[in-house]
């Protein structure tokens, strides 16, 4: 696991129906470096920067709730702020992977002012939603 001083109090862990694809997804299109894995089921913890995330191989003993139907996650989107999403948002054009929300810069009032931050968002092969976002700064709202 990652250094204790390190690993987030909240990590979000997908299941996911097809490990390899997705571990391909978030190691080379998203960046992701792998931090732990084991195998039956497959797993891995996942990292970049501050934003940690797990995956896991959907089998007969995963945690569900309910039944899983693509796209999963639906009703959430996981924020993964990172210093730059440029590059990130270039891989994923470059193979041409579909964009759920394209890159642009959005203003949040935050009180007595407002934080902007450059963000997209995407789908991973499950339906994960995605929003990767970079702070731009503030400005007087």
């Amino acid at each position: 696991m990652p250094d204790q001083k390190y690993w987030n109090p909240m990590v979000p862990e997908l299941l996911v129906r097809n490990f390899q694809v997705s571990l391909k997804f978030y190691t080379e299109i998203l960046g992701f470096t792998e931090v732990h894995s084991r195998e039956n089921p497959d797993f891995v913890y996942l990292e970049q920067e501050k934003a940690q995330i797990m995956l896991e191989q959907l089998s007969d003993d995963s945690w569900l709730t309910g039944n899983l139907e693509y796209p999963l996650g639906r009703g959430v989107h996981l924020q993964i702020e990172l210093s730059a999403i440029q590059p990130i948002y270039n891989r994923i054009c470059k193979k041409e992977y579909p964009i759920y929300k394209k890159l642009k810069e959005n203003w949040y009032p935050t009180g007595e002012c407002s934080s902007g931050q450059k963000e997209f968002l995407v789908q991973d092969p499950d339906g994960y939603l995605l929003r990767f976002c970079q702070h731009i700064g503030n400005k007087s709202s």
